[in-house]
């Protein structure tokens, strides 16, 4: 019983950062239905469910909103359900017969959750584009990288997810804690450009207070402070140091004996923010990481304030004591994947099922959601507007 537990929402299905935001609601409690299209309902074995974790935790209908039919029984599902979310491009949910207005005259306290790369007007708004093409308009990507090397993506973390998907997300449950005090449901445009600025946040205000700059790789917290970066080991393994505040840059100093590195070379350690120097004593730390194997900079290291861990791969995350004893990765259907966060200490929120195959709860939506009777569904099919 999560803390959405009772809220239903209808995801009508897209691909990246919507069914990361479905996901992020059904872990929560939520009965989060996903609208397939028809065609893709080609059956499949319970069984054996598909291993795209993002459809986790989710039913699946299959209908054609393609047809007026099809359309007429989304928003039947409508008019039952707290929210509806989709991630088409603007405009293409009112062609299709299902926009905020005709939504809201079916169920006015209902939260509509649209979600873009550009947002829902704007010069861009028609066009197509990706995360990288999204994190880059917002001022993101420029300060992505290292010194004197071009802007790096970092996957599609913070524009489908970090700054679309969980955006989404809060965004719903916000309106939807609105809507409970004053009875009116409204658009939630969540849009990736947005969503990544706002993840920039404290680097605008580092930029006011003048101590970040714009140059790539030189600011302490992307890759220019010799504290504040990955170090490859021995065994051409990684670790990662973070020693920002004086007393656990201290505890580095002393753990990887950086001063009598320099006091070997008859020289004295420069102070820690002398970033004239930052560039050299990131040298000698590197050499002195190449020195031993990562597990053996773990024994070292961990349990200490250094601010440090090793970096790890998926597959090794899934098996580091901490994760283990915290239940941080679970695995569902023999998939191994993140467990549901944050967690609550009285509503536990959980993985309730796993993926499912499109339309394959088709019936199972309409006789629960609608009170459709096997006869109705039957003429549902016929016509073409359900299928599974």
């Amino acid at each position: 019983m999560g803390p959405l537990s009772g809220i239903r929402i209808i995801e009508v299905a897209g691909i990246g950062p919507g069914p990361f935001a479905a996901l992020m609601l059904a872990d929560m409690g939520a009965d989060v239905i996903r609208v397939d299209r028809a065609a893709n309902a080609m059956g499949g074995d319970p069984a054996t469910p598909p291993t795209d974790i993002l459809n986790r935790g989710r039913r699946s209908i299959a209908l054609d909103l393609k047809s007026p039919e099809g359309v007429a029984v989304l928003l039947d599902l409508v008019a039952s359900a707290d929210a509806l979310i989709e991630g088409f491009r603007p405009g293409v949910a009112e062609r299709l017969g299902f926009g905020p207005e005709v939504c809201a005259a079916r169920n006015p306290k209902l939260v509509f959750g649209r979600m873009t790369g550009w947002g829902q007007d704007g010069p861009y708004a028609p066009t197509a584009g990706h995360d990288i093409n999204y994190i880059a308009l917002a001022g993101v990507l420029a300060h992505l990288g290292r010194s004197g090397e071009k802007p790096t993506p970092p996957i599609n973390l913070v524009g489908d997810f970090g700054g679309g998907g969980m955006l989404l997300a809060f965004g719903v449950v916000c309106a939807l804690l609105e809507a409970q005090r004053s009875g009116e449901g409204q658009v939630v445009d969540a849009a990736m450009v947005d969503g990544a600025a706002v993840l920039m946040s404290m680097m605008w205000a580092f930029t006011a207070m003048g101590i970040w700059n714009e140059e790539r790789g030189t600011n302490m917290l992307d890759t220019g402070a010799h504290f504040y970066d990955t170090y490859e080991c021995a065994d051409g393994a990684f670790v990662s140091i973070g020693s920002i505040e004086p007393q656990f840059y201290a505890q580095l100093v002393e753990l990887t004996g950086l001063a009598e590195d320099y006091a070997g070379r008859g020289e004295e350690l420069p102070h820690q923010q002398d970033r004239g120097r930052w560039d050299e004593m990131k040298e000698r730390l590197a050499a002195i990481f190449l020195t031993r194997t990562r597990d053996e900079w773990c024994e070292v290291m961990e349990g200490t304030d250094v601010c440090f861990a090793p970096v790890l791969t998926m597959s090794e995350a899934t098996r580091h004591p901490h994760n283990v004893e915290r239940g941080t990765f679970v695995e569902v259907a023999g998939v191994p994947q993140p467990a549901p966060a944050p967690r609550f200490s009285r509503t536990g929120a959980e993985i309730r099922r796993p993926p499912a195959h499109a339309g394959q709860h088709t019936d199972e939506i309409l006789t629960e959601w609608l009170g459709a009777d096997a006869a109705r569904i039957a003429d549902l099919r016929a016509g073409g507007a359900v299928a599974g």
